[in-house]
C-alpha cells in the first residue's frame, strides 16, 4: 500500500510535532510504526516510555540531548542512532539553534506511549 503525502498523520505539540508515515492506525502496516519527530530549539518532548515496543531514533538534523533511564545523558547529532528498549523512560531536548528532526521507528504497528508524569 502506498501512503500519499496528504494521508500522513500529524500531531502538533507546544514542543514540536510528530508525523506518522506507517502504522496500524494508518492502515499500511500491522507490525511496525514509522514516523518523524521535530523538536523546536530549546524545547523537549515529555518524559515517556513505550510498554509494548522498542524505539529506534535516528537524528536527521540538529543536536539533541537524550535522557535515557539508567544511562548517562547522551548528546546526539545528525547521523547518530539510539535504540530504546520497551519500558525505558526517556525524552529528547533540542540543544541547537534550529529544528531537530529525527526518524523514529517502533517494533509495533500500534505503539503505546505512557507519559511518565502520569505515574509520579
Amino acid at each position: 500500500m502506498v501512503l500519499k503525502e496528504n494521508q500522513r498523520m500529524i500531531e502538533t505539540y507546544p514542543w514540536g510535532q510528530l508525523t506518522w508515515y506507517a502504522s496500524e492506525a494508518l492502515g499500511n502496516t500491522d507490525n511496525m510504526t514509522l514516523g518523524e519527530c521535530l523538536i523546536k530549539p530549546g524545547k523537549q518532548n515529555s518524559r515517556h516510555y513505550h510498554p509494548n515496543c522498542t524505539e529506534i531514533l535516528y537524528v536527521l538534523q540538529g543536536t539533541i540531548i537524550h535522557e535515557y533511564e539508567g544511562k548517562a545523558d547522551v548528546i546526539m547529532n545528525a547521523g547518530d542512532t539510539i535504540t530504546i528498549p520497551r519500558n525505558i523512560k526517556h525524552f529528547a531536548k533540542n540543544i541547537g539553534d534550529h529544528d531537530a528532526i529525527m526518524l523514529i521507528s517502533f517494533s509495533s504497528g500500534a505503539r503505546k506511549t505512557i507519559q511518565a508524569n502520569q505515574e509520579e
